[in-house]
Formats: structure tokens, C-alpha cells, sequence
């Protein structure tokens, strides 16, 4: 398959495309076009491009220096278990690499994904949110 790997800042990922990314997942239904444009202008990201279109997409919110938290790693159904998600997150992680300390949150299903791609589980911090 050919599938490439690219950060944002080499194929602009449009809102439109991750919208419909978003929904063939059954995620972020309630999230509108602008608000996405808006976040893309703010964070790193990478797509998944099979020709032109968006089959997964990676992000990492940071302070561009000490912290960096990875989010919505999503990869296109009729694309999984094929390994993009972990050329994904390699990519991003590349494009992290000046950062001091990069973690995500995740499902437990996920973490052997993310073990195998170098994180580790912590026991010794709680995820705690507001909303």
C-alpha cells in the first residue's frame, strides 16, 4: 500500500478532510469546522495520505519546550493493523524530539500499542479532568 507519512507543515491537513476522518471513526461529532481550523493552526500534527486523501491524522499539544501531550491518533477503518499509526507517531515523535517530556492519555486497550512505540505505563499519576 502506499501510504505516506507527512507533518502538517509539509501537506496541510484541511479541517474538512479531518472532519470526515473524525466521522468515519464515529468520533468528535459534535466539533465544528471552524473550531478544527482553528486547533490545526495551533498544534503539530501529521497526516496518513493514501494519493489525496486523509486516512489518519496525529496530534501534539505543547508548550514547544518542556511539555508536549499526543492526542487523537486516528486512523481511517478500512486502514487499521496496518501499521500507520505507529509510522504516525514516529513522525510526530520526530517532530518532538527538542521536547523534555512527551505522554498521551489512552484507553487501556491501547497501551500495548503505545509500550511497542517506546512509552511507558505510569501508576504513579492520575489523569484528572475538568468538565
Amino acid at each position: 500500500m502506499n501510504v505516506v507519512i507527512l507533518s502538517n507543515t509539509d501537506k496541510k491537513i484541511k479541517a474538512n478532510d479531518l472532519i470526515k476522518l473524525y466521522q468515519n471513526v464515529g468520533w468528535w461529532e459534535e466539533r465544528k469546522q471552524q473550531d478544527i481550523e482553528e486547533m490545526l493552526l495551533k498544534v503539530k500534527s501529521v497526516g496518513a495520505w493514501k494519493d489525496d486523501t486523509l486516512i489518519g491524522f496525529a496530534r501534539a499539544v505543547s508548550d514547544g519546550k518542556f511539555r508536549a501531550y499526543i492526542e487523537d491518533v486516528v486512523i481511517h477503518n478500512s486502514y487499521r493493523e496496518e501499521g500507520i499509526g505507529t509510522k504516525m507517531v514516529s513522525k510526530l515523535l520526530d517532530e518532538l524530539s527538542h521536547i523534555d517530556v512527551i505522554s498521551l492519555f489512552c484507553e487501556e486497550k491501547l497501551l500495548p500499542f503505545y509500550e511497542k512505540n517506546g512509552f511507558k505505563y505510569s501508576k504513579s499519576q492520575f489523569i484528572m479532568h475538568k468538565k
